[in-house]
């Protein structure tokens, strides 16, 4: 499979917001269309779907409205006091390590946090998060042979489906019920009047968007959480610059998004129509892929430091959230959770270090999610 890579931050924002540059592979990318991709290649989840991820023009619109009630500012605020608890709590445990010993800090607070957080915004009973997790690493895994992708596309389905089933059955206080109290409500009304259901989710829509808002509701954050830790503990003179208030954590969190985006690339895009892309002819029906972690690097923006961490920088200008109609729900909810998560980490523990040299930690096993396997380190 070829397609184009965008890594010019102007180039990528046009091609982000023009009409003639779709998510549908099912309409719009000629490969897909004509039956070139097998149905067991490692990425197909990423095309297949039918949410708001792969949906184009007035379905996506359609799909994203009937999303967007899950993350609004104020649902959002609301898990505030959640989210401090979730990290004290972690905190705590962190603390009653040995001292000496080291620590995972990618797996003993990077993830549990988001995780915790989506989990318990959608219902997602507390037995399940261990292979709900595994399910979304095998999702980001690009190194994934045919048939681990295959069973993991099973799994994942398995689970939602069994979420699905549970909260018909006993309903929460929680979004899964929540999108399905509208979807069952629609349905019946609409089958009373005789309507075509097009206004509400489809039960396959339903289960893909649960997988979109669970997939991508921890993972992003958990990278953003993990290269932020990493970036800090290895320029102690910018962790200095936030300590002695130079610089803010919101300055931290814009500056790690740009340099590191939790998304590398994000597969894909496809031409409408033929798109002259600066000096590339983008035929139609070619797929296109979003470098964001080149465009947080892009030197005509950022200039001949653009590869430096500095939190005292002007510019911060990213697209690490995407850009346009398909701009991430959940960027107010990721920044909240690193605003929370990451002073309370640095704050506790002053002399956190890195337990083994940075050059030798090894990156997640993806060209999509951006951070690293582990993040050993000993508290101080």
């Amino acid at each position: 499979m070829v397609a184009w890579s965008v890594g010019s931050q102007e180039l990528l924002k046009q091609l982000l917001t023009d009409p003639r540059v779709s998510k549908s592979a099912r309409q719009h990318w000629t490969a897909f269309i004509n039956g070139e991709i097998p149905e067991d290649w490692s990425l197909n989840l990423w095309v297949a779907v039918e949410n708001m991820f792969t949906a184009y023009g007035t379905e996506h619109r359609r799909l994203r409205r009937l999303v967007a009630s899950a993350f609004t500012a104020r649902r959002t605020e609301a898990l505030r006091p959640r989210i401090e608890q979730i990290t004290a709590d972690l905190i705590d445990g962190l603390a009653a390590v040995p001292a000496g010993q080291q620590v995972d800090l990618r797996e003993g607070y990077a993830y549990p946090v988001p995780i915790q957080v989506i989990c318990e915004l959608f219902g997602v009973p507390e037995e399940t998060h261990p292979a709900l997790r595994a399910c979304v690493d095998g999702i980001f895994n690009t190194n994934a042979t045919p048939e681990e992708a295959q069973a993991n596309v099973v799994a994942v389905y398995g689970i939602l489906t069994e979420l699905v089933a549970l909260k018909r059955k006993e309903p929460g206080d929680d979004l899964t019920s929540v999108l399905l109290s509208v979807r069952d409500e629609d349905a019946e009304a609409e089958a009373a009047e005789g309507e075509s259901g097009a206004a509400r989710l489809s039960e396959s829509e339903l289960v893909d968007t649960l997988l979109l808002v669970l997939s991508a509701g921890h993972e992003t954050t958990v990278n953003l959480l993990d290269n932020a830790i990493h970036l800090l503990l290895t320029h102690p003179e910018q962790l200095a610059h936030v300590r002695a208030g130079r610089a803010s954590w919101n300055d931290v969190i814009e500056e790690v998004l740009r340099l590191r985006s939790p998304v590398a690339s994000l597969p894909l895009r496809y031409a409408v129509e033929d798109i002259q892309a600066g000096d590339v002819l983008i035929r139609k029906g070619e797929a296109i892929l979003a470098a964001y972690a080149a465009a947080g690097r892009d030197r005509a923006v950022h200039g001949a430091d653009a590869d430096v961490f500095d939190v005292t920088r002007t510019n911060k200008e990213h697209l690490a959230f995407g850009h346009g109609a398909h701009f991430c729900l959940g960027a107010p909810l990721a920044r909240m959770e690193a605003e929370i998560a990451l002073p309370k980490l640095f704050d506790r523990f002053p002399g956190l270090a890195l337990a083994e040299p940075a050059e030798g930690l090894r990156p997640v096993e993806s060209f999509i999610s951006n951070g690293h396997l582990t993040l050993p380190a000993v508290l101080g």
